[in-house]
């Protein structure tokens, strides 16, 4: 298929969910994973345990749109700086750091990754990252959580990319739609 027949978002073929956020506190919620046996990476629980991790009292629905980097127009990969401002051009928000656990808990049939094919630095087959604010500049700190599902269990994990990093055009993004 040609550049020119690609269809860019909200030309572009999109997965929709409407999500309930809020009403737990951080370790009802950490509890909350535990019961579901969705499992945590390093990075995962490190976002978690951070002090700006907040959760809200009060429950709200979220309505989030899941698209690929070549949905935003990017064919051939973008930096994070980059997809978050194409986003945002397109009417679409950065979700509260929160989503990726509530997010989780409610998306249970996730299909299966591919273990083997993931390469290092490169977001994993079958991933869903989730378009967040980072919670801290630190170059070491995870930046957000990305949903897997590998071997028959679901994961929230969190990831490392630094301002360099490039997507590739078929990785997947879940946004907050603003209107």
């Amino acid at each position: 298929m040609s550049i020119e027949n690609q269809k860019i978002y909200p030309k572009c073929q999109t997965i929709t969910r409407s999500v309930e956020v809020g009403g737990l506190t951080k370790s009802q919620l950490i509890m909350k994973l535990q019961e579901n046996s969705i499992l945590l990476n390093e990075y995962g629980e490190l976002l978690l345990a951070n002090e700006k991790f907040t959760t809200s009292d009060t429950k709200y629905s979220l309505e989030t749109v899941e698209l690929t980097v070549s949905n935003l127009g990017f064919f051939f990969g973008a930096t994070t700086a980059q997809i978050f401002k194409r986003a945002s051009e397109l009417g679409l928000g950065l979700c509260p750091p929160e989503l990726g656990p509530y997010l989780r808990l409610e998306y249970l049939d996730q299909p299966e990754g591919n273990f083997g094919s993931s390469m290092q630095h490169q977001a994993p087959s079958g991933s869903i990252t989730i378009a967040s604010e980072v919670l801290t500049e630190d170059e070491d700190f995870p930046k957000g959580f990305y949903l897997r599902r590998i071997n028959g269990e679901l994961w929230l994990r969190g990831y490392r990319a630094d301002h360099l990093h490039v997507w590739n055009p078929g990785d997947h993004f879940i946004f907050c739609q603003t209107n």
